[in-house]
């Protein structure tokens, strides 16, 4: 088969989970001898393209350099048909609900992270939401042929939200990357790392966005009614996102002000040191499609504190503590009985090295590649 995907997510260089799934599962399904594999990547001003996923006999760039806002206008009219500019494609896989007008002779299948923006409309900006205007998720879930949901949450969200049929929806999860496991105590890259980003002795870790939706508000909250009782730190990491200005506000005004560390960006390779110089980690976040960080942490072998709604639970399992994100008072109980027995805190960190092991890029790649190939 001829397989067209869409690449355009990964244009700006930002390491979203959308941009890590779309290189994820691309390399997966690319390693099929069988298929020719058709990138239609574009956009104005974009980053190059890593050597490892082109030099590949089976894959074929289709370089455009149109400004994706132009390409959009377009796209209201229904052209161009991507398919054919990328020279004819049998199946036409976009790894996010961008627009993508095919014709009749190709066959469409789009990825669903989360449909957040319809649960909680005011953790997102202007901007944001006219993009999703622009985008219209709605009939990109409708003009699909086959829809892939990383999540049952997402799923049963399509079913409800746009009444799409519950068989035209595989669940198909995501993975995590084999880099982030257990360090040993004597890798000098946590004391490296420790320095980078002047972490403290003992902490309690964050690592995500930072904006309204992943609470962390309720996090600063919890973490003064623990600071309360022992001495330990907060390390909020993760890039500045939506509103953030009123979390900064917040934890200036703490009591406990000089104990809590903004990062600011942390490079990927970092991610994997910092996840185990962490004492525990907290992800109450209000909704999640997927949630990567949380299973990052737990293939680590950090003891994790999540939110008990969305798809947190499916990805998390048994393996962590789950709370409610609109009660700081349980994020702070659960902390504190984490920071208090040893025991759980092993028992966590074992069970979280299993569940992580439930999820892999390979199998991902594997589920939907067949998807891609039904269509034969």
């Amino acid at each position: 088969m001829n397989i067209g995907f869409d690449l355009r997510t990964i244009a700006q260089g930002k390491q979203t989970g959308v941009e890590e799934y779309a290189l994820n599962i691309l390399r997966e399904i690319s390693k099929s001898r069988e298929d020719d594999f058709l990138l239609f990547y574009n956009a104005f001003f974009k980053i190059g393209i890593e050597k490892d996923i082109l030099n590949k006999d089976n894959v074929f760039l289709k370089d455009f350099n149109v400004p994706n806002k132009l390409l959009d206008l377009f796209v209201f009219f229904n052209i161009p048909k991507l398919d054919k500019l990328v020279g004819g494609a049998d199946v036409f896989f976009s790894p996010h609900f961008l627009s993508a007008p095919v014709s009749k002779d190709a066959k469409k299948v789009v990825t669903f992270h989360d449909l957040s923006f319809l649960h909680y409309p005011e953790f997102f900006s202007f901007k944001k939401k006219y993009w999703h205007f622009t985008q219209d998720p709605k009939k990109q879930a409708k003009e699909a042929d086959r829809i892939i949901a990383i999540s049952e949450s997402t799923k049963s969200d399509l079913v409800n939200f746009y009444n799409i049929p519950d068989e035209k929806i595989s669940v198909v999860y995501s993975g995590v990357d084999e880099s982030f496991r257990p360090i040993p105590k004597s890798d000098q890259n946590l004391e490296r790392v420790k320095k980078k980003y002047n972490l403290p002795e003992n902490f309690i870790l964050y690592l995500g966005t930072i904006e309204p939706r992943k609470n962390i508000l309720g996090i600063i909250e919890a973490f003064e009614k623990v600071r309360e009782k022992r001495k330990v730190n907060l390390v909020i990491a993760g890039t500045f996102g939506w509103l953030f200005s009123d979390i900064i506000k917040r934890a200036e005004n703490s009591r406990f002000k000089d104990d809590i560390v903004f990062t600011g960006f942390v490079d990927q390779a970092d991610k994997v040191y910092l996840y185990n110089l962490a004492e525990v980690f907290v992800y109450p976040s209000f909704f999640e499609g997927f949630g990567f960080p949380p299973l990052e942490a737990m293939a680590c072998g950090v003891p994790i504190i999540t939110s008990n709604c969305s798809s947190l639970p499916e990805v998390v399992g048994d393996a962590g503590i789950m709370i409610d994100p609109y009660k700081p008072s349980e994020i702070a109980e659960a902390i504190d009985l984490v920071l208090e027995s040893g025991a759980l805190r092993s028992a966590l960190r074992e069970r979280g090295i299993e569940q992580s092991k439930k999820f892999s890029w390979e199998d991902a790649g594997k589920k939907t590649l067949s998807i891609l190939e039904s269509f034969k």
